[in-house]
């Protein structure tokens, strides 16, 4: 699956010079966690998220640190936090540098970006300009979809038992070559030896995950729990 199948398109923005408070209207009013930002000809510029307003001097939250610190750290992380606190637009509060897919990246590649960026959401644009935004929650709502049984699937016994082969194999599952997978009536019978439990276990779910798998039988043992006797 792609960006594109998950994504929210009906995107809320606001300009550069949208007041702080417009912003926080519009997160309350729409339910939402931030608004990208865009300027005059349609062109993404930045976001402004509750992370962005966490801090507000308004709100009493502004962080004050000791003064002696203000020795020691960044001239301009000093004064994003000021602005952060007490700026009066979306231009002065928003998060600017950003992290950004396309319609047509893979859902894997965002949720590994948004892991290794700790982002709850990417905008996601074309030619510049936003066409929808996907967060996490879509995400976990394409998992919910994809993990829901498939209304009268069926698959003969043969090509379960091919497809938990294929999958086990792809995962790095079998290497040691002494697992047996038979397949009858939709239940699935695990046979042989596991290298660790975690892959006794991760063996069960791949066969279970197949479509039309009524339940699975696990009777692997387990290589590192009983070593003399392999």
């Amino acid at each position: 699956m792609q960006v594109a199948d998950v994504m929210t398109r009906k995107v809320e923005t606001v300009s550069p010079s949208t007041p702080v408070h417009e912003i926080v209207a519009k997160l309350i009013q729409h339910r939402i966690s931030a608004v990208p930002v865009v300027d005059g000809q349609g062109l993404l510029v930045g976001i402004v998220s509750e992370a962005d307003l966490l801090h507000r001097k308004e709100s009493g939250t502004e962080i004050r640190r000791p003064w002696w610190l203000d020795l020691f750290s960044d001239p301009d992380a000093r004064a994003e936090a000021f602005l952060k606190a007490h700026g009066r637009t979306a231009e002065e509060v928003m998060t600017r540098s950003l992290e950004v897919v396309d319609e047509d990246t893979p859902l894997d590649v965002a949720a590994k970006l948004m892991d290794e960026r700790h982002v709850r959401r990417l905008p996601v644009i074309k030619e510049g300009r936003v066409v929808g935004i996907v967060a996490r929650a879509d995400l976990i709502r394409s998992l919910a979809k994809r993990t829901e049984p498939a209304a009268g699937a069926t698959h003969d016994d043969l090509a379960i038992k091919d497809e938990i082969e294929k999958n086990a194999k792809t995962a790095g599952l079998t290497a040691t070559g002494m697992v047996t997978v038979v397949v009858h009536d939709g239940v699935v019978h695990l046979w042989g030896v596991a290298e660790t439990a975690k892959e006794r276990k991760a063996l069960e779910v791949a066969a279970a995950e197949v479509d039309g798998v009524r339940s699975v039988d696990n009777r692997l043992a387990v290589r590192e729990a009983y070593p003399e006797a392999f």
